[in-house]
């Protein structure tokens, strides 16, 4: 069976964002020989009411051909953002329509907002005491509205187990990516990036709102040291040594790649490194040494330090649990 994403159309939604799961989770298809090719997710849209025209914040409608009794078919709810939230957003309760709605949701089913969505998640007491993020403009009346929820206000999205939350617009396909990643393993989480033309990877911590995301033509770019690590991960890699691809002095360096990416130079090289050892422990049979080495970590010691802090679990149970999931 696969897995179904039921996406919630509400009345002034962002048709951007609404088309995200459908693109991204409508995209993942199976790696596996047996089954290449095979689609991995079902997705459909509802509404709060019978099926019928949902308004957007854009100069058209959208018809939606299933009613609220489809949420109780779902393994995972996306609520995208809107901006006719009414109660919700001012008052922090639910409609008596979401609130109807909402009743039709299975225990156990995974909820995930898109921006502004994540009200409607903290409306009906879903993120009581739970991290969550959502666009950073909102943060302030996000919190005040909600003092019972952790609010992230700088990242591009957080996982909290069956509940998961994104910042605004284009985090949601970062979200969504790491969903397909978190479900079905960095190969085929790439290969959705890949046909979609997006970055394969944004890890959630990132900064949401970087000071020069393109940076000015006049200025130069750390990109050429990015992409020169990226190639030899599994060598000593030296800040200094970043900086000399871009004739930089650290200093500079350090303040241009914040700018242009958000994290530190030593903050994202550990994260690239996490990934690789994702992507070696998911598709290979290297013993855990040779991924340590292969990944740049050098020790089996520090691998595991550093998937335990990234992951939560060892590099042993990571990829065991990971390939217990796709037989």
């Amino acid at each position: 069976m696969k897995h179904r994403v039921v996406v919630l159309a509400l009345d002034g939604l962002l048709p951007f964002e609404l088309g995200i799961p459908q693109r991204i989770f409508g995209l993942a298809l199976s790696s596996e020989p047996h089954d290449r090719g095979r689609k991995l997710y079902e997705v459909v849209t509802c509404s709060v009411r019978p099926p019928g025209p949902v308004s957007t914040d854009a100069d058209f409608t959208i018809t939606v051909e299933r009613g609220p009794e489809a949420l109780a078919t779902a393994d995972t709810v996306v609520i995208p953002a809107s901006y006719e939230l009414g109660p919700v957003h001012e008052e922090g309760r639910l409609s008596g329509e979401l609130a109807s709605a909402f009743a039709y949701i299975r225990p156990g089913t995974r909820l995930v907002s898109i921006c502004t969505g994540s009200y409607v998640l903290a409306a009906a007491g879903f993120l009581d005491g739970r991290p969550a993020t959502t666009h950073w403009s909102s943060a302030d009346h996000f919190q005040q509205l909600f003092p019972k929820v952790q609010v992230d206000p700088d990242v591009l999205f957080i996982d909290d187990g069956d509940v998961l939350t994104s910042a605004g617009v284009a985090a949601g396909i970062d979200l969504c990516l790491h969903i397909v990643r978190r479900d079905h393993g960095t190969a085929v989480a790439n290969d959705v990036a890949r046909r979609t033309v997006v970055p394969p990877h944004r890890d959630g911590g990132q900064a949401q709102y970087i000071q020069r995301p393109v940076p000015e033509a006049q200025f130069a770019t750390t990109t050429g040291a990015r992409a020169w690590a990226l190639g030899r991960l599994d060598r000593p890699i030296l800040l200094r040594d970043m900086a000399q691809q871009e004739s930089m002095s650290v200093r500079t360096f350090t303040r241009r790649f914040r700018e242009e990416v958000g994290v530190s130079p030593v903050q994202w090289l550990t994260r690239q490194r996490v990934e690789r050892a994702r992507q070696l422990l998911e598709s290979t049979d290297l013993s855990i040494d040779q991924v340590a080495r292969d990944a740049g970590f050098g020790t089996p010691t520090s691998l595991r330090q550093h998937l335990q802090a990234a992951l939560g679990v060892s590099p042993t149970v990571y990829r065991r649990t990971f390939r217990a999931g796709r037989t």
